[in-house]
């Protein structure tokens, strides 16, 4: 048998692996690209820092908190601008000459702020651009914009007129319906989906009585969170992808295991974040560990276990 194949063609972005490091985890890369040891051509993207139109300072401190399955985190999209990324990081960045693809990740405070985000991203040499639907709509009482399944998709709707580039929409877990959200946001334009984005939670500091974090709550990711996220992918690949339409999946992912489960239930990619706090060298070796298991099974591609969980 032929080494088995790890790359897959995600929403017309073509990987060399399946593994993908997630937003808020890698910065926009710098970083990671010089990391003793860091085999980048194991990698198939990088999800970019958030970004929002204008620059923002970020939620005040505490932003992090420990949790005994996973990490709260309120960051508060703490980001340099759009612009800032396009003109001068990711020039930086292309010099040197990464082998991942590029995901930017926008967010916006109204729909029309995201479409602008889009554009000037559309300018650039990311190779795609997710969106995140969990910020909260300012026109809307503050209101996550992927809370309302209509909303969500005029989002998308504005970011798919203001880009030629593929478009990743990353769905809440914190809404009723998620499928109802996935369906209508692909018939806005989105190419693929990102699921899932984090729970809500808090953490209290006994002593004070008071929330650890500034913001009160915050995002909850970790091994905690991954049978919430197994089972949303599962639903969300029986609604659309007969379709075609292909799922990064999240939430939790540690270990090779855990990321070959994620493709059953029906990834086509899977996205690594929490665990690089611990580990940094996770997503490669997860990445080894897939073709190990493909070896194993006699499975000629990685694309060939999305979706084959046996009911």
């Amino acid at each position: 048998m032929d080494e088995p194949s790890l790359s897959v063609d995600f929403a017309g972005i073509p990987l060399r692996t399946p593994v993908v490091l997630l937003s808020g985890c890698v910065g926009f890369g710098e970083e990671l690209l010089n990391l003793d040891g860091f085999d980048a051509e194991a990698i198939g993207a990088i999800c970019l820092k958030g970004t929002t139109l204008t620059p923002r300072r970020g939620n005040p401190p505490h932003r992090l908190a420990e949790t005994p399955g996973g990490m709260l985190n309120a960051i508060g999209l703490q980001n340099p601008g759009a612009r800032q990324v396009v003109d001068e990081i990711l020039p930086r960045l292309m010099q040197q000459n990464p082998p991942f693809k590029l995901i930017a990740n926008i967010s916006g405070s109204t729909v029309q702020e995201y479409g602008e985000v889009a554009s000037i991203f559309d300018n650039s040499p990311v190779d795609g651009i997710e969106i995140n639907i969990s910020c909260p709509n300012v026109k809307e009482g503050g209101a996550a914009f992927g809370a309302d399944a209509q909303v969500a998709a005029k989002v998308v709707a504005a970011v798919r007129r203001s880009t030629r580039k593929p478009v990743i929409t990353k769905l809440s877990p914190n809404v009723t319906d998620i499928t109802q959200v996935a369906r209508v946001t692909i018939e806005a334009g989105s190419d693929a989906l990102s699921v899932i984005n984090t729970l809500m939670g808090m953490a209290i500091h006994l002593p004070s009585r008071k929330p650890i974090l500034g913001n009160i709550q915050g995002g909850l990711s970790g091994p905690a969170i991954k049978p919430v996220a197994l089972l949303k992918v599962w639903q969300v690949f029986r609604e659309v992808g007969p379709q075609g339409v292909q799922i990064l999946g999240q939430g939790g992912i540690s270990s090779t295991e855990d990321a070959l489960e994620f493709m059953v239930v029906g990834s086509s990619a899977i996205g690594v974040g929490t665990a690089l706090f611990k580990n940094p060298h996770i997503g490669q070796e997860i990445a080894e560990g897939m073709a190990n298991y493909l070896k194993q099974q006699g499975i000629v591609n990685a694309l060939d276990l999305v979706g084959s969980l046996s009911i």
